[in-house]
């Protein structure tokens, strides 16, 4: 019996900080410890979902499809879920991500443009997919367009709908206010994903919970864009002393996050200088190592880049601004 359903976003949020670069052993292994903790969905895909393997948004190490079907393999009760953001991926990508054992897809567009989702959504449901549709940047947003947009995306067919905390920026009363809207306003369940870029991952998660959401993401050791996300193995813990159910076994989860996540961490998920600012000025979380990388090469502060970025109210896909805000500072 689960109260709440936790999903790991460690294989696909936590690719942005490994730039790309899981090996198949490393999913292989993440994805056995997660199993045998008893985590009922973990997303693996690039980090900006199916199809992101570009030089725009970075060339993964190895084909997204052969880490899915190798974490699939993996599973006896744990079930792979993937993320599509319509534009980057395309429908065949879904068919695809199936035929290499995926068992859910979460259909992601920024907060305002739900309706480009439609056919997506459907083919998910089609496909026989646990069907999410998932808001992106949801503080670029009033609460009451965030409620029409899901109402969109289960008119669609989502089963679940997402509120999304992209550059780690809500507080927490702000949570509460959007997922207790959408817990009166629609039918299907409600999730919520965080970044810690704030430190307000596991507060805004808590948040959400008390408002009504039942699907809560999380990354072990905090393996995620920015700052990463609420820490799966801390949220296991803390629901647990609240007598929240959630299905994990904490000193399994502990062991995956300590003896398999904690020697690969590319650099330790802390909130440092940039990635504080990205949470204040309310940027993507994944532009994050772009943003450094522009930094260097125009010899430019980060975070002047970054409140340049939020002033402008920059989406994802619009990863070549950072350089052209890196330049224009420079000059």
């Amino acid at each position: 019996m689960r109260d709440i359903h936790i999903l790991d976003v460690s294989l696909r949020d936590g690719s942005h900080s490994m730039k790309h670069q899981y090996s198949e052993q490393q999913v292989r292994d993440i994805a056995r410890g997660l199993n045998q903790a008893g985590v009922e969905y973990f997303e693996v895909a690039h980090g900006d979902g199916l199809g992101g393997s570009s030089l725009q948004y970075g060339l993964s190490a190895v084909d997204e499809l052969k880490l899915i079907e190798a974490a699939a393999n993996e599973c006896t009760d744990s079930k792979v879920a993937v993320l599509l953001i319509p534009g980057i991926g395309i429908k065949d990508d879904l068919k695809n991500a199936v035929n290499a054992g995926a068992k859910m897809a979460r259909v992601a567009t920024h907060v305002t443009e739900a309706d480009i989702s439609a056919q997506h959504i459907a083919y998910s449901r089609e496909l026989g997919l646990k069907t999410a549709g998932f808001l992106m940047m949801a503080h670029m947003a009033p609460t009451s367009v965030i409620v029409e947009q899901a109402k969109l995306f289960e008119s669609y067919g989502a089963e679940i709908v997402y509120v999304t905390d992209s550059a780690g920026y809500l507080l927490p009363d702000q949570v509460t206010e959007r997922i207790r809207a959408l817990k009166e306003n629609i039918g299907c369940e409600i999730g919520f994903h965080a970044h810690n870029n704030m430190s307000l991952a596991m507060a805004n998660s808590l948040a959400a919970i008390e408002a009504g959401a039942t699907y809560i993401d999380g990354s072990l050791r905090a393996l995620g864009a920015g700052s990463g996300n609420t820490q799966t193995e801390v949220l296991v813990a803390v629901l647990q002393r609240m007598g929240i159910q959630t299905g994990v076994d904490l000193y399994n989860i502990i062991d995956v996050a300590n003896d398999i996540v904690a020697p690969i961490l590319p650099r330790p998920q802390e909130i440092s200088g940039s990635s504080l600012i990205m949470g204040y000025a309310g940027v993507y979380s994944s532009f994050l190592l772009h943003t450094e990388k522009a930094s260097k090469q125009f010899g430019v502060d980060e975070r002047d880049i970054l409140v340049e970025l939020g002033r402008r109210k920059t989406v994802g896909g619009q990863e070549d601004l950072i350089y052209e805000v890196a330049q224009s500072l420079r000059k």
